[in-house]
């Protein structure tokens, strides 16, 4: 393999790998903060019990998924120097701006608002200890805007200029703006809503298959679930949609290999606006992965829509074949999304900044043994992370509630409108 090529398989493995992480920690963290909400704010204090007991649980797979998350994404922005110093040398001046506040402002604000919330259990009134999970969920997607944001500028660069070789940034306003960027960041919103939904649906349903006694637990959980992904499921396909006209108008090789036709004429054109060389992106990684995509998507928003018919009726959770079939649903979505990133990623090759930058005047001065051996320990790193992580969520997942250890202190003493119970009880 050519230096590039490594790279491009360093990069494309690494990213894809985090992008599993990132996936579930946006769709569970908005599921666990509704949670919460209505655990610290339900007077009956029977109910408020199992709803505690739900908010530890998913918030505590939520948190292995957050911790070990961290690790892939630091290592994220340390190759645009390692691999890609022609990125940073032509886009860093706008590129670097939103990397920036994603990392200062959305990553570090997120984590700090995190442990609060971990380290808060028993010792912070609820208003507080509520507020806490619900600002890390707004971090949490304030840091995706911002990533998208720096994505948006590679897909469609907008509010730059160039001079003596380099991008200027000359419109704030317009790189906040990005139709690029917006319209993505709901398709990946919505996405990681249809993933968390489908998750705690999905566990859910398997301890109901294992004749849990926890049935209002799961039970409560399985239904919001099925709800969040199947609402979401549905709007993820409109959205994905609206995204097409915005990709006609800015890339026009990326909708014609996609609509399988017009592939020649918009060869013609790049050669005439940028001169000779090859811009057709890899056609059949591209049709695979947007087929896979779509039936998949389909497929989901089918399963959650009988699913909730099934709960309408009452029979989801005494029938078992459809339990196993929201058990086996769980990996669908995490499979769409990286079909989602290598459509948006690989169709607009061989560009890294669209119509500015190629890949390859782009790439680091490194030789191809020194890449063959980072590539190499990359990929085995990340994916001893990726199997870590899930041997650890799938483990604390299977042994339900008893095993949960976020939130096992001891709580304060009684807020004067809440004598009943106390504010945070843990069975140990």
């Amino acid at each position: 393999m050519s230096a590039a090529e490594l790279a491009r398989l360093q990069f494309a493995a690494t990213t894809g790998i985090h992008w599993l992480f990132v996936i579930l920690t946006m769709g569970l963290v908005p599921l666990v903060a509704v949670m919460h909400t209505r655990a610290a704010f339900t007077r009956d204090p029977t109910k408020r019990a199992v709803r505690e007991r739900m908010t530890r649980f998913w918030g505590q797979l939520y948190v292995i998924n957050y911790a070990v998350g961290i690790v892939t994404g630091l290592v994220m922005e340390f190759q645009f120097g390692l691999s890609w110093s022609g990125l940073s040398k032509f886009a860093g001046n706008v590129f670097g701006a939103p990397l920036a506040l994603e990392t200062l402002v959305a990553f570090f604000a997120e984590s700090t608002f995190l442990g609060m919330w971990i380290f808060g259990w028993g010792r912070l009134r609820k208003g507080v200890h509520v507020t806490l999970i619900w600002l890390v969920a707004l971090t949490a997607y304030a840091s995706g805007y911002w990533i998208m944001i720096a994505n948006g500028f590679m897909q469609h660069p907008v509010g730059y200029e160039v001079r003596d070789g380099a991008a200027y940034l000359t419109d704030f306003g317009a790189l906040l703006t990005n139709s690029s960027a917006l319209v993505a960041l709901a398709h990946v919103s919505l996405g990681a809503l249809t993933t968390g939904g489908v998750f705690v649906a999905g566990v859910s349903a398997y301890h109901f298959l294992r004749r849990t006694k926890e049935t209002e637990l799961f039970g409560g959980s399985m239904r919001w679930g099925i709800w969040v992904s199947m609402v979401a499921s549905f709007f993820v396909v409109v959205v994905g949609e609206m995204q097409r006209p915005v990709i006609e108008r800015t890339q026009p090789m990326k909708e014609a290999v996609l609509r399988g036709s017009g592939v020649a004429e918009a060869q013609a054109r790049l050669v005439e606006e940028h001169g000779p060389g090859d811009y057709v992106p890899w056609q059949d990684t591209m049709r695979i992965s947007m087929d896979a995509m779509t039936i998949i998507g389909n497929t989901v928003s089918t399963i959650t829509l009988i699913a909730v018919l099934l709960l309408w009726r009452n029979r989801l959770m005494r029938w078992r074949p459809a339990l196993w079939v929201l058990v086996a649903t769980v990996p669908f979505p995490f499979i769409a999304s990286v079909g989602g990133w290598l459509v948006r990623e690989v169709g607009r090759q061989p560009w890294l900044v669209y119509g500015e930058l190629t890949v390859e005047d782009a790439l680091s001065h490194v030789s191809t043994a020194a890449l063959a051996v980072s590539c190499t320990v990359f990929i085995a790193v990340f994916l001893a992370l990726a199997v870590t992580n899930w041997t650890l969520i799938t483990r604390f997942a299977l042994r339900g509630p008893d095993a949960t250890q976020l939130g096992a202190t001891e709580p304060l003493p009684e807020e004067p409108s809440d004598r009943a119970e106390p504010i945070l009880s843990m069975e140990s």
